[in-house]
């Protein structure tokens, strides 16, 4: 089976998704003959032209407005804001227009549209290449979210993206694209040739939303993370000796509430691992859900970690990225509590 990168596996996707689907179309900044940012979207214009992948201007505001008005006509468009950071000029369309195009029409209309933003820190991108915004999303009903930690999942839950009825924001965590980073920043990366997640098969399949995955069994601690997170939270485990069972969330919304209660109710113990700042961050939701359905299970009190409630820095970025040694602690608090 081919191994891929994260972004090889997002641009094969995409171009499955197109060659199925002449409805599908992907633009953005710079993604039409430059490829974007971070390559994602090289060739597809040489292969399916530039009405199917082109430019937009620089006006994310513009791009996601085209994108709802070109959905509600029966397009399915896969756009790309170039960084998480840029997409606040067009939160409103997001939020006023694609997510409640459905509700507001009393379902004559649709949004079947892809949001897909690179995002999260690692790569010394400072406060404004760095931010998390997955909460922001979270919170608007109408919306899907999506975070995958690995090539594999990255191919099938984009598929499964594109062919959803309603828009789903697709967060790409920037510092995997290359390889499954552990959080130790002074180590040699690991590439995906080298990691069972970085097979990922020809041709078309799905990961569906709202399935998450167990990526290490446990009986002491369940922990919750998504993205990133969860490879640093296996290091985590692994360097503490502490038996966790990690869950990958995969999809925030709809979430897979039915693994997470399973889990918490095996282990009796919580840890919730983010990159996002901590006040508000969607783990605050999932302390809450989990202690909605859990409570006379849990042995300890539930356990957050995450990034400081301050912009990203660029010269103290590992002191705010929540490393192996943090989430550590995490989860041996979580085991004395």
């Amino acid at each position: 089976m081919p191994r891929r990168t994260m972004i090889e596996a997002i641009r094969d996707a995409m171009a499955v998704a197109m060659e199925r689907d002449d409805d599908v179309v992907v633009f953005g900044e710079d993604v039409g003959y430059f490829g974007g940012v971070f390559r994602c979207t090289q060739g597809l214009q040489a292969r399916f032209g530039k009405s199917r992948c082109f430019d937009a201007p620089i006006s994310e505001l513009g791009i996601v407005g085209a994108a709802v008005g070109m959905a509600a006509y029966g397009l399915k468009p896969c756009i790309e804001i170039q960084f998480a950071d840029y997409m606040y000029p067009a939160y409103d369309q997001i939020v006023s227009e694609a997510a409640r195009l459905r509700y507001r029409s009393g379902g004559q209309f649709t949004a079947p549209m892809v949001v897909r933003m690179p995002t999260g820190g690692g790569i010394f991108g400072g406060q404004t290449h760095s931010q998390s915004p997955e909460a922001l999303f979270t919170h608007v009903a109408g919306l899907k979210t999506v975070v995958p930690s690995n090539p594999y999942d990255a191919k099938g839950l984009l598929i499964a993206a594109i062919e959803d009825p309603d828009p789903v924001i697709f967060l790409e965590p920037k510092r995997l694209y290359n390889g499954p980073f552990d959080g130790h920043h002074d180590r040699p990366v690991t590439p995906w040739a080298r990691h069972d997640l970085g097979e990922v098969p020809d041709g078309h399949y799905t990961v569906p939303l709202g399935k998450a995955a167990i990526r290490r069994e446990g009986k002491a601690v369940t922990v919750l993370a998504y993205g990133t997170i969860v490879h640093v939270a296996e290091a985590a485990a692994a360097e503490t000796g502490i038996d966790a069972e990690v869950i990958d969330l995969r999809t925030l919304l709809p979430l897979d509430m039915e693994t997470i209660e399973a889990s918490v109710r095996k282990t009796g113990r919580c840890v919730i691992a983010h990159e996002a700042t901590l006040t508000s961050g969607f783990g605050a939701e999932l302390a809450a859900l989990v202690q909605e359905s859990c409570f006379y299970h849990l042995e300890a009190p539930i356990v957050r970690v995450a990034g400081w409630d301050t912009p990203y820095p660029h010269a103290q970025e590992w002191a705010y990225f929540p490393g192996p040694e943090r989430v550590g602690r995490a989860l041996r608090a979580a085991m004395e509590g």
